[in-house]
């Protein structure tokens, strides 16, 4: 039986986005701290045409920090 726990939800993208974005997660999350106020679509747009996320890798980081930060989701 494998004793490791697999990520769930939103963190099982996160292996994926530091290695196609070269940076950790913190970094990404730090962003969206810098951005308060702005809807869960914003930031994802955020990501997307500042930063060159993909659709997918924005919204994950985006649904885990508003379900972390107490912004809501």
């Amino acid at each position: 039986m494998n004793t490791e726990t697999k990520a769930r939800g939103p963190a099982s993208y996160f292996p994926s986005i530091e290695k196609t974005y070269g940076q950790p997660v913190a970094h990404w999350l730090a962003i969206l701290e810098q951005s308060p106020g702005l809807r869960h679509g914003e930031l994802v747009a955020l990501l997307k045409n500042v930063h060159g996320l993909g659709h997918g890798h924005a919204n994950a980081l985006v649904a885990h920090h508003r379900a972390t930060s107490g912004s809501g989701a």
